[in-house]
């Protein structure tokens, strides 16, 4: 007799054999139930948790005649008359499964219309079942669509879809769609605890729990993977043999792993790593071990008594003695090194290097966190202050520590977190040296930095600042913080230079650069605006021309003034002198400095 496959075998044939999808089928029983049939339904949801086979169990379900033959639709069919037993052999001739992988063009469609117009040869219904129907063209959808919305009274469609994004709009509207889920691993477990025991097969519990994660909430791939096992182990289900199937790194190795990063100690990592790549088990697979320990650690430490004492015993021990902050920067970790194992040369020293990365973020050793020397490297001394390039520099030495400085400057390196120059040594005068004159800020930029206010009303803009034009500045700062002007008329009014204002015919006179602002429709909106925010009888009159002052020119400047304030305060600090000093090559990067 030819072996069936368990997955085969096991298919449910009717809706209590389903496991794992209870609302979709409370939701069929009752529509069955109580008549209230659609025409068209759409299942959803990844491979292998029953699409197609609720599909065949609603086909037998309207189309069951009974044991005796006068049965009508029902919600359990009785599984021996002639439709329900050709429907599970697949010979029924009024149901018709077509693939769309292989048939999704235009004339496949058309044939199945075709048979569409005929009513059913032998049975009540007539069912189309459509498998991956995502896959079918534009063209195929739209030739389908009248009929999937009006259909014959003995037509039925079923469509079923692992991707239900692309579908049509049109297609899912004319649809009852349902959504089977994931199954659980628990659900999984139990299931094949029951398969195997109908089998007459010994099996480990430990052997289905692996099972039931490694199927990642599909019945049919935990079924697969079943059968692969009891050929792997010559017809027994041990855990040891399915891990070594699978892949699945054991639980002994996760605890030698966590127990180390737990005790912070570096040497019992590097056995643990040694003893992983001895196993010849994957990093990959160790890695999800872990993840998975950690969840059960976190679990048991917000929810004390989670886990069993039995099944649990190390993770209920870490989950008391480690700290909760740890146990999670390591669980981002893990999942953060998933793709680095395939971009490494080799996975094993990746997943080693999550371990040394988890150590260089988490305090070791006894010794508190305050009371260990802060590291004296230049770089990153010179990071807190700004970006200095020190690559073509030569080494020189470096100052000794003096006593952190107390003051607070007032510009910070763009990368900085904490403020600059504190807890950094003093230069000392022996190693310090003058700044060559070329690295000098400019004079005009030292008296910027000095007086910015003072340099904003130079000669050179003295005439821009105008009573007409401090008065256009504050309306149009007015409607901006108002936000009473958006898109083009804000760029109007903050890029525009007010020429002259007459009080007697309400005229403003502006003048713009840019052509595309001095339109009429873009005046006429700020014109609304701005009468709508003084209460007087503005029109305004645009003209092109070169703008030597405006809002927007007015930020500018600030902001340049800042940033050549912020420049100057770091270039002149001694402690980025003697820096400079100690390497003749080096440089302040533009743009690293941020003024506070």
């Amino acid at each position: 007799m030819t072996y069936v496959v368990l997955a085969r075998k096991y298919r449910p044939r009717t809706f209590d054999q389903m496991v794992g999808q209870e609302a979709v089928v409370r939701a069929l029983s009752s529509a069955l139930g109580s008549g209230r049939l659609h025409h068209a339904y759409l299942f959803t949801g990844t491979r292998g948790i029953g699409k197609t086979t609720v599909s065949r169990i609603l086909a037998k379900s309207l189309n069951c005649t009974g044991a005796d033959g006068q049965g009508g639709v029902t919600a359990q069919p009785c599984g021996r008359c002639t439709a329900c037993t050709e429907i599970d052999a697949d010979r029924y001739v009024d149901y018709v499964e077509l693939d769309a992988a292989s048939n999704r063009g235009i004339d496949e469609i058309r044939d199945l219309l075709e048979r569409a117009a005929y009513k059913p040869t032998v049975g009540r219904y007539k069912v189309f079942m459509i498998d991956e129907a995502h896959q079918l063209t534009k063209e195929s959808f739209n030739a389908l669509l009248k009929t999937l919305e009006e259909p014959p009274d003995y037509l039925k469609f079923v469509l079923a879809t692992t991707d239900p994004e692309k579908m049509l709009p049109t297609v899912l509207s004319r649809c009852l769609q349902f959504n089977l889920r994931p199954i659980t691993p628990d659900v999984v477990q139990e299931h094949l605890a029951t398969v195997l025991q109908a089998e007459g097969v010994p099996y480990e519990e430990a052997a289905l729990a692996v099972l039931g994660r490694a199927a990642r909430g599909s019945m049919r791939d935990a079924l697969s993977l079943t059968d692969q096992a009891l050929a792997y182990g010559q017809g027994r289900l041990e855990a040891a043999g399915v891990r070594a199937m699978i892949g699945v790194a054991d639980d002994g190795h996760a605890v030698m792993w966590l127990q180390a990063l737990a005790a912070h100690d570096a040497s019992a990592v590097h056995e643990a790593f040694s003893a992983l790549r001895d196993s010849g088990q994957s990093a990959a697979a160790a890695l999800d071990a872990m993840a998975q320990a950690l969840q059960s650690i976190a679990l048991e430490q917000m929810l004390p008594g989670s886990l069993s004492a039995d099944e649990h015993e190390p993770w209920r021990v870490l989950a008391a003695q480690w700290d909760r902050q740890e146990v999670q920067l390591l669980y981002s970790m893990l999942m953060a090194a998933r793709p680095e194992l395939g971009l490494a040369p080799d996975e094993h020293s990746a997943l080693l290097m999550v371990a040394w990365r988890f150590f260089a973020f988490v305090k070791t050793g006894d010794e508190p966190a305050s009371q260990r020397p802060a590291p004296q490297s230049l770089v990153d001394s010179s990071r807190r202050v700004a970006r200095v390039d020190v690559s073509t520099a030569p080494k020189a030495a470096v100052a000794p520590s003096a006593p952190a400085r107390q003051d607070r400057p007032l510009a910070q390196a763009q990368t900085s977190s904490v403020p600059p120059w504190e807890e950094l040594p003093e230069p000392q005068p022996t190693h310090a040296r003058t700044v060559e004159p070329e690295r000098a800020p400019p004079r005009e930029v030292q008296a910027a930095a000095a007086n910015p206010i003072a340099a904003e009303h130079t000669p050179e803009h003295a005439a821009e600042h105008t009573a007409d034009m401090e008065r256009w500045c504050n309306w149009v700062n007015g409607l901006v913080e108002a936000q009473a002007v958006n898109a083009l008329v804000r760029e109007l009014a903050l890029q525009s230079q007010c020429v002259a204002i007459d009080e007697e015919a309400g005229l403003l006179s502006l003048r713009v650069r840019s052509e595309s602002l001095a339109t009429e429709p873009l005046a006429a909106k700020l014109g609304d605006a701005l009468r709508r925010h003084t209460s007087g009888p503005w029109k305004l009159s645009v003209s092109v021309g070169e703008v030597t002052d405006s809002v927007g020119l007015r930020e500018t400047r600030r902001r340049e003034q800042r940033q050549a304030q912020a420049e100057a305060i770091i270039r002149q600090d001694p402690l980025v002198q003697n820096l400079m000093s100690q390497f003749p090559g080096a440089r302040l990067v533009p743009g690293s400095v941020r003024p506070l």
